[in-house]
């Protein structure tokens, strides 16, 4: 039995520095089978009607954060959103905001791996190390729940009004990172974490519009770290440091 299709209309920005003056857009029609991704419209458009179009996937399960892309007039993953979900016509589908673009729908995110490489994404425990794992109590694992589901999408910082006029400023993804080993029990190099970010670039310069948390794809609260993270620094300055 064959499954039916739906024509869909997608309006995609196409672009080559090396070769357009300026971004365009170009509209094309595919045919939309039920549970049919965004990326797999792309897909469908590569293979089918035009080959030069580019565009980033990898995991095709919302892991790795590379298909993140304005979709619909909003930042989403591409490999997550269908296109029966989103109701316009034809279907908008353009770059991360505020980043250079390599061409179409491919950015340059060193910038953003370069702000996160800042901030040493990494743990540094206790030395010597143990000969078995650093033990962690259920109630300190729990703080490490939501911050360590980061995917490096680059979703946040593409939405951050801040980034956008602030070359400097380290961003909510690189911000959060910080919050992620402040609040990991294992972790010795608290108070260098914070100096990190006790800066005109770092959580001082956030303004709290929360547009990070609304279109991170895995539900992150970026703002309520960088508010824990002032609220660190506040205490360590008062001296109520550990209170």
């Amino acid at each position: 039995m064959a499954i039916a299709t739906t024509p869909v209309r997608l309006k995609i920005q196409r672009f080559d520095p090396e070769h357009d003056p300026e971004p365009y857009w170009r509209e094309y029609t595919i045919q939309a089978r039920p549970g049919m991704t965004i990326l797999e419209a792309l897909f469908e458009v590569l293979n089918k009607l035009d080959g030069s179009i580019a565009f980033r996937f990898c995991c095709r399960g919302a892991v790795c954060g590379a298909c993140s892309m304005m979709i619909g007039g909003k930042i989403r993953l591409a490999c997550e959103t269908q296109v029966a979900h989103i109701k316009q016509n034809p279907i908008l589908i353009s770059p991360l905001p505020h980043k250079k673009v390599i061409k179409d729908l491919v950015v340059d995110m060193e910038p953003f791996f370069q702000q996160m490489k800042t901030v040493k994404p990494y743990l540094v425990p206790a030395e010597p190390l143990p000969e078995k794992e650093i033990y962690q109590s259920e109630k300190d694992r729990a703080k490490l729940t939501e911050p360590i589901d980061c995917i490096f999408c680059g979703s946040c910082s593409a939405a951050c009004t801040i980034a956008w006029t602030d070359p400097n400023y380290l961003g909510p993804a690189a911000i959060e990172k910080v919050y992620r080993f402040v609040v990991d029990s294992r972790d010795t190099i608290k108070k260098d974490r914070l100096d990190m970010v006790d800066n005109e670039d770092g959580v001082w310069r956030c303004h709290t519009i929360f547009n990070c948390v609304e279109v991170c794809p895995k539900k992150l609260n970026q703002t309520h770290a960088i508010q824990y993270l002032k609220r660190q620094l506040v205490k360590r300055k008062l001296g109520f440091e550990g209170r």
